[in-house]
């Protein structure tokens, strides 16, 4: 009995220690259960998504697309988690799950619909556009002046499609990096590239070097979230009660104003 009453003891004391360590120890971090969504995007295109350095010398993102992504996060309880990469590898990305939305200046198209799902548009930008040197500009007057010229896009956009369909002759440049189409134009190993309107009119206002060709390239087609085709996780009805509340409250334009504001302090890369 004695032995039987020790061993009763001794587990009872035990029991009381694990208790008072466990009262002692500090709090969980309540942060750390917090819901995440992870945006897929490329960072190398002001004023929709870009990177810039804060006054404290930290490297922020910034832009139309990331302002968005943060109401989208913000309306869904959740921490919103920036994943930057090369715009040719967002669909699939998205595709795998290894992000949660998409926003990239994306426009709907046919092939797009194979693999993704899409939201309401929140944003029509400007015509495409054709950025060139500016003392060369002359030299481009109309689609066929680009004939036997080297144009570049980046790989995978619209863009690459509007340099292979619709600029005959046009000798096709493409590269992942908008940035890096940029430093081709200026050092002369294309001759001009084609970007969405607010980003080659923002190029050309930051550089007295670039210009817009007086060449017209169709309409615009406006801009929507991507979701995974399906949408398994559930996203698109939240996404498009958050677009349509920041179009009713003015929300778009400010990120526009926000986002040209900061673009002249995108990094170059």
């Amino acid at each position: 009995m004695k032995n039987i009453a020790k061993k009763v003891l001794v587990v009872l004391m035990a029991v009381l220690m694990i208790g008072a360590m466990a009262a002692c120890a500090p709090a969980a971090d309540s942060d750390s259960d917090a819901k995440t969504v992870s945006l897929g995007t490329s960072a190398d295109y002001p004023p929709f998504e870009f990177i810039y350095l804060d006054d404290q010398g930290a490297q922020q993102y910034a832009g139309i697309d990331v302002s968005l992504a943060k109401k989208l996060a913000a309306d869904m309880d959740a921490e919103l988690n920036v994943v930057n990469m090369n715009f040719d590898s967002l669909m699939a990305s998205l595709e795998k799950g290894d992000v949660d939305f998409v926003i990239a200046a994306v426009e709907v198209t046919e092939e797009r619909l194979k693999s993704a799902d899409f939201s309401e548009p929140y944003y029509t930008d400007l015509p495409a556009m054709i950025l060139v040197k500016a003392d060369k500009a002359a030299e481009f007057t109309s689609i066929e002046s680009f004939a036997d010229k080297n144009v570049g896009a980046q790989s995978g956009t619209t863009k690459a499609d509007i340099v292979n369909n619709d600029m005959p002759g046009a000798k096709f440049v493409g590269l992942t990096s908008v940035i890096d189409l940029v430093n081709e134009l200026m050092y002369d190993k294309c001759d001009a590239i084609v970007l969405d309107g607010a980003v080659a009119m923002d190029y050309a206002a930051s550089n007295s070097e670039l210009v817009v060709a007086d060449v017209a390239l169709g309409e615009a087609l406006p801009f929507c979230v991507a979701v995974q085709k399906g949408d398994p996780k559930g996203l698109l009805e939240s996404i498009n009660k958050s677009i349509a509340d920041a179009l009713s409250q003015g929300l778009v334009d400010q990120w526009v104003a926000e986002a040209d504001e900061l673009s002249s302090k995108a990094l170059e890369g």
